[in-house]
């Protein structure tokens, strides 16, 4: 496929008020205003943003910025997508919301469309990624003590050290991030921690208790952690001689990001579960599901799990719009070949400024010098030039640009920070 320049972009225009609250204040007073008026559990840069289209965003008094975050992959498609906000609107003015105590004339086509797209049989749809996980260890304990024998209340899920898989209580019961963690307590039991890109390890965990192995394919909020060749395989071999459940957690590495639909691809595996979020509702509303072989997702029965907003009609339309973009492989081809692009340029990084970074697809996690500052610090240099990033665990930074970004707009990006680097 051929990657086109991108345009000269047009000067941006201030962001006209939409009403409300808001309407008229700077970036400073609204900052302000969340800082006196919001809970503290997150630290965002300092701009406000407005208006949003492809990778492009512009704070409320106009400035435009290049966004390298895409809400942590949620924004694969980009913002303002035109596929699927015709879907979303089109919804929109028919039904959004039945529960799931009546069907709707959306979800069928929806959990028939991931089935085929992902090559698994079952869909349980829900909203958050952290629902999915949530919903996965349930599926995965009742599998244990209904299908594999495990004596009540035994069941054991094997995770990996330095994993990100949410912040329920449950999940940050098997976090290793202190942040995350601590003050939180008492934490569920029934969780084993190995180190993550450790086979033998994962081996070794394994035991008559087992019910699943969980992992991210690629673990992003770790700085974008690449695993060894034949890691993935590996685990899906284990896990298929012990008659245990690999779960893959593609909530950030799924769809697209990684140049193929899903990053297990890389390796031809197929897990029993898969745990999908954040880009399956395209920037647009909530959307996350679990999907898995029907077996084993036949565990459940009515009332023993559910949602009153999953597989709601909007978000079934948004969702099934967004397979249907995945369908023709464009995006994963575009993560594939600028992914590429992304790859040289930070490696000729490397040495001046960069200590190393890892990058599969359109993902990058890259880690800075400490001597050039930390990632924080580079973070906030970059939004000054027009670029948006976000720092991890001190002095890495992740860049993940929509899938739809311009090559000229990423080398621009990629030219910002070698630029700050530069000093």
């Amino acid at each position: 496929m051929t990657v086109t320049a991108a345009q000269p972009a047009q000067p941006a225009q201030p962001a006209q008020p939409s009403g409300g609250p808001s309407a008229g204040r700077s970036s400073a007073e609204l900052i302000a205003v969340e800082e006196a008026k919001l809970a503290h559990n997150y630290h965002p840069l300092p701009v406000v943003v407005a208006r949003a289209q492809g990778a492009h965003v512009e704070d409320v008094e106009g400035r435009r910025y290049l966004d390298l975050l895409a809400g942590y992959s949620a924004l694969n498609f980009g913002h303002g997508n035109p596929v699927l906000l015709e879907a979303a609107h089109r919804q929109l003015d028919r039904v959004t919301l039945t529960s799931r105590a009546f069907h709707n004339d959306r979800l069928a086509g929806f959990a028939e469309s991931l089935a085929d797209l992902t090559g698994l049989d079952t869909t349980l749809p829900m909203n958050t990624g952290a629902e999915a996980v949530e919903s996965a260890i349930k599926i995965a304990r009742k599998w244990a003590y209904e299908v594999k024998g495990v004596a009540p209340g035994q069941a054991e899920i094997i995770v990996a050290a330095g994993n990100f898989h949410g912040r329920t209580t449950t999940i940050v019961s098997f976090s290793d991030d202190p942040t995350a963690r601590t003050g939180f307590g008492p934490f569920t039991p029934g969780f084993t921690t190995v180190p993550y890109n450790d086979l033998a390890a994962i081996e070794a965990a394994i035991g008559d208790n087992t019910a699943a192995v969980l992992i991210e394919p690629i673990q992003g909020e770790a700085g974008v952690l690449i695993p060894d060749d034949g890691y993935l395989a590996g685990v899906r071999e284990l896990t298929r001689r012990t008659g245990t459940l690999f779960i893959a957690d593609e909530i950030q590495s799924g769809l697209g990001r990684t140049g193929t639909t899903l990053a297990v691809q890389h390796e031809s595996v197929l897990p029993d579960l898969l745990l999908l979020g954040k880009a399956l509702g395209g920037g647009i509303v909530p959307v996350s599901a679990v999907v898995g072989r029907a077996d084993v997702m036949g565990v459940l029965r009515p009332g023993e799990h559910g949602s009153t907003f999953g597989g709601n009609p909007l978000a079934a339309a948004v969702g099934s719009a967004v397979v249907g973009l995945l369908e023709t492989g464009e995006y994963q081809q575009r993560a594939k070949e600028l992914g590429e692009v992304l790859d040289a340029r930070l490696a000729a990084l490397v040495g001046r400024g960069v200590v190393a970074y890892r990058a599969r697809g359109l993902w990058a996690g890259v880690d800075i010098d400490p001597a050039f500052g930390t990632g924080r610090e580079i973070s906030e240099k970059m939004m000054a030039a027009g670029v948006l990033v976000k720092d991890t665990h001190g002095s890495t930074i992740r860049l993940a640009p929509p899938l739809c970004i311009e090559e000229d707009d990423l080398l621009h990006a990629l030219g910002v920070l070698e630029g700050v680097l530069a000093g």
